[in-house]
Order: structure tokens, then sequence, then C-alpha cells
């Protein structure tokens, strides 16, 4: 019997402008050369249908972060550290910077 990861952390919240702030992050079964930290995690702020900001660590791409069309590795050290990069990430968006 396959051992599921199991849901540490989930939230969503919506902005009065249309957009979505959505975390979703799991406990794996076991850590891996993929995810050694043991973590699945996606991080997710858009608008109408798209996602302007993103930080996930799908299969075969290991940790990393979109930008509105840029996509790049991400140095995940902590759940507390990548969560406030997120939320950096969101309010410079969010602000116009």
């Amino acid at each position: 019997m396959k051992k599921k990861a199991t849901l540490l952390f989930a939230d969503r919240s919506a902005y009065p402008d249309g957009g979505i702030l959505e975390m979703r992050i799991w406990r794996l079964p076991d850590a891996d050369d993929e995810r050694p930290h043991g973590l699945k995690y996606s991080l997710f702020y858009g608008r109408d249908g798209e996602r302007i900001v993103g930080y996930d660590n799908e299969r075969g791409k290991g940790d990393h972060r979109h930008y509105r069309d840029r996509e790049e590795a991400y140095a995940f050290t902590t759940v507390e550290q990548m969560v406030a990069d997120f939320i950096d990430d969101v309010e410079r968006e969010r602000s116009g910077k």
C-alpha cells in the first residue's frame, strides 16, 4: 500500500480586486533526492485565472518559483522563509513595484 502525503497547511484568501492567494503544504511519507526536505508545496497568487506568482516543487522540476512569465530555481531553506519570500513577492506585485 502506497503511503500518502499529509496536508500540513492550507489557506486561501481573496482580495477585493479579485486576486486569489492560496497556499498548500504537505509532508511527504519519505524525503527523496528531489525533495530532501520531505515536503510538497504549492503557493499561488493570481487573478482572472492567471498565475502571477507561484512557488512549487512538482516532480522533475524541484524547488522553483514563477513570476509572471519567468520560472527560476528557488533555494528552499525553511517553510517559514519560503512563505515569507512568497508573501514578499505577492506584496511587491500588488503594490506595483
